[in-house]
């Protein structure tokens, strides 16, 4: 009796630890999965940056090409703007390689989560208005609902909760309401909207 009593303790002892370990494993996968987006977050930012100065470039490189005037611009005034095109560059190729590196220890830590994963389906979010939603293009309706991405997230996971809830929306529709979003490249915190067709 008393060893059945010891294994039964050993038993539940080596439960509770696993579940502490996956707790502390996930935990640390969320936190990795929030700094990259953090990084694409800025790279996105750098990305726009640098196409405003792409822009300017070639607006003053076809002043130049212009007949002198008063507001041509000058060549220190290119050399500045390409310099700073090329810092932008280097910015965005380091946080490229910051982006794989912790795509690396997010890889490495899900190999030591033993394989396991989890089932998140979270309910629609029709209450976070921390940043503004995607307004839809015309051709799609109007009323929907906002709704932010989470970790786990799928378009197919998002559309059934939704129909679940009697929203009868399906993922190509989802798509057509938000243009650009890839449905391959889900961000954990990005807004996307959620048409209702059935809503008034």
């Amino acid at each position: 009796m008393r060893k059945i009593s010891l294994w039964l303790l050993m038993g539940a002892l080596t439960v509770c630890t696993a579940r502490a370990q996956d707790a502390a494993t996930q935990q640390q996968l969320d936190k990795l999965a929030g700094q990259i987006q953090d990084l694409t977050d800025a790279q996105v930012q750098q990305n726009k940056r640098l196409d405003a100065l792409e822009k300017e470039i070639a607006d003053l490189g076809e002043k130049i090409n212009q007949p002198a005037a008063n507001n041509s611009a000058s060549v220190d005034d290119l050399k500045k703007l390409a310099e700073q095109v090329q810092e932008i560059d280097q910015k965005r190729q380091d946080d490229r390689d910051l982006i794989l590196k912790q795509l690396e220890k997010l890889a490495k830590l899900n190999g030591t989560n033993g394989g396991h994963h989890t089932n998140y389906n979270p309910p629609p979010a029709d209450t976070d208005n921390s940043s503004p939603t995607p307004t839809p293009p015309a051709n799609v309706p109007s009323t929907g609902h906002p709704y932010t991405i989470a970790a786990g997230d799928t378009l197919a996971a998002i559309a059934k909760a939704y129909r679940a809830q009697g929203v009868k929306v399906t993922v190509k529709e989802i798509i057509a309401a938000n243009p650009g979003l890839d449905a391959n490249k889900l961000y954990v915190g990005k807004k996307i909207f959620i048409p209702d067709p059935s809503a008034k």
